[in-house]
């Protein structure tokens, strides 16, 4: 049994609610789509698509879906028993993405790019009937057939994204709403027991399809189990107890460990992290809707310190934008930096009506207290704004769940938030931004762009972006993120180095820098495991 902690509090299971790091980890167990990407290098490989072929065009994809995958037994079936995947299914689950919904959180993911998509979308949102997306076709039952309005370089990278994970229709006719938390998939692992808040048993599906290199049936471990203790100590303790199996993200007060996790007998796996961490604007707020205060507010906070002596050096500065280092081609260059300027800072705080923060309202600071290092870098960045531009911060610690659902809801002012890249290409981060993913009510909530950013340059820039691919890719979606850095909506801080521990006896489990986990082919060596 493979037994792994998730510090955050699961909120959804649910393929297109996944929004969440913990709830990818999890739910990537149990959902497969048409493709997957390779857990060491990113790359694409097949896995519901046995294969595809591409036209002359670069808008017609045909995928030939493998034969006898079979969806994992559940009470959502008419018999208890999953019954064999279809391209049927695939096609019900792709429309899914682009209908608009209460379980759906990701219906940008296909907009502007699959034929059809579009009206679909409009015709559902304004009660009328749809006959589907154009676009999306089954030819039969195992050949899948998608085209797209205009070629899409990453077309296949957002396949592999858990919109686009496949499921079946009975499961959400069957569960409704909470079709969240009763996952059914076609992945190596099923439910085998769920209490919410406490403990996930996953074990293995008897029918999984795949196999090794060698024909070896997979998966290899009889299950998974997740535990979900808030508290990163108790997590590390357990873990060097032998009782977990892995942690990600050492406490910020004992990454020294990391010193001696070798001497001790314990795997350090490290790579630069596809992610950034940073602090939203609510430009609601009085005080934020003047764009000075919110560059004073950036150019106020010492990344490199907090890099430094907060994080410990685990991490890189996010002095040019959102996105992570590591881009090859990538123009960094065209994201002006952002220099540590206290002066300057106090200069555009007093030119905005607040000189030396007098008549400033009491900013409030909202962190959630589960991740690396997140409630000490409030407390250094609280000290910054009032050292350097003498504006008070109070800080606010939630748990996770009410800290989002606050972000969300437009109730917080000021807050941190992150970014696990869900696909390797820096499209996937400044999607984020997209003006189309804010609800027109203001009252609604907006679940990815939650800083509300609404600029037709930006959103230009960045769907001309999303329509070409190489040099001329990157070089738009660079100049969206200038424009986007340039209205400072956001206040990126850093970029983790992506670590964790892995006891001797885990094999093949190697790290990425997205923390992407196909424990598929993760086995435990019992000569390691005697050993300890």
């Amino acid at each position: 049994m493979f037994n792994a902690n998730e510090s955050e509090p699961l909120r959804s299971l649910f393929p297109l609610s996944v929004a969440q790091a913990a709830d990818h980890r999890v739910a990537a167990q149990i959902y497969e789509g048409l493709v997957g990407l390779d857990q060491g290098d990113l790359s694409i490989q097949p896995r519901l698509a046995e294969s595809w072929t591409v036209d002359a065009t670069g808008t017609q994809y045909t995928f030939v879906i493998r034969r006898g995958v079979r969806f994992h037994d559940d009470p959502c079936f008419p018999d208890g028993l999953g019954r064999e995947v279809t391209a049927h299914d695939m096609v019900h689950c792709l429309t899914a993405v682009a209908t608009p919904g209460e379980l759906n959180q990701l219906d940008w993911l296909l907009r502007d790019h699959v034929v059809g998509a579009n009206a679909h979308f409009a015709a559902v949102a304004a009660g009328n009937a749809s006959a589907g997306v154009e676009g999306i076709k089954a030819l039969d039952d195992h050949t899948l057939q998608v085209t797209l309005a205009s070629p899409w370089a990453g077309f296949l990278q957002v396949l592999a994204h858990q919109g686009c994970w496949i499921y079946p229709p009975e499961l959400v006719e069957h569960y409704g709403r909470e079709a969240r938390w009763h996952p059914v998939g076609t992945g190596p692992f099923r439910v085998r027991s769920f209490t919410r808040g406490s403990l996930l048993v996953l074990e293995r599906h008897p029918q999984y399809w795949g196999t090794d290199e060698h024909g070896n049936r997979l998966p290899f471990l009889d299950g998974v189990k997740y535990t979900f203790v808030v508290d990163k100590e108790k997590e590390l303790d357990a873990f060097l107890d032998g009782r977990l199996s892995i942690v990600y993200e050492v406490p910020v007060g004992r990454t020294g460990l990391l010193d001696s996790a070798q001497a001790l007998g314990f795997e350090v796996q490290a790579v630069p992290g596809l992610s950034v961490q940073f602090y939203g604007f609510n430009v609601r707020h009085r005080l934020f809707q003047d764009i000075r205060v919110r560059q004073a507010f950036s150019l106020a906070i010492d990344r490199r310190w907090l890099v430094d002596s907060v994080l410990f050096g685990l991490g890189v500065p996010a002095d040019r934008g959102v996105v992570p280092p590591g881009f090859e081609g990538y123009p960094y260059e065209r994201v002006p930096r952002v220099q540590f300027d206290p002066q300057r800072a106090r200069e555009l705080l007093a030119e905005a009506g607040f000189p030396g923060g007098r008549g400033s309202p009491t900013v409030h600071l909202q962190v959630n207290n589960n991740g690396f290092g997140y409630v000490r870098v409030a407390e250094a960045v609280q000290t910054m704004l009032w050292e350097n531009l003498g504006v008070r911060v109070v800080t606010s610690v939630l748990p996770g769940d009410q800290h989002f659902t606050a972000i969300e809801t437009g109730r917080a002012d000021f807050w941190r938030e992150g970014w696990i890249l869900d696909h390797p290409d820096p499209e996937n981060v400044l999607a984020l931004f997209q003006g189309s993913l804010v609800p027109l009510d203001t009252a609604a909530p907006s679940y990815l762009n939650s800083t509300r950013y609404r600029n037709a340059v930006f959103d230009s820039l960045f769907h001309r972006a999303q329509r070409s691919s190489g040099t001329e890719h990157l070089r738009l979606l660079a100049e969206a993120e200038a424009r986007l850095m340039s209205d400072a909506c956001v206040l990126p801080l850093y970029h983790e180095r992506s670590i964790r521990l892995v006891q001797p006896w885990v094999r093949d489990l190697p790290i990425n820098g997205m923390e992407y986990r196909d424990l598929r082919a993760v086995w435990y060596d019992p000569m390691a495991r005697s050993g300890r």
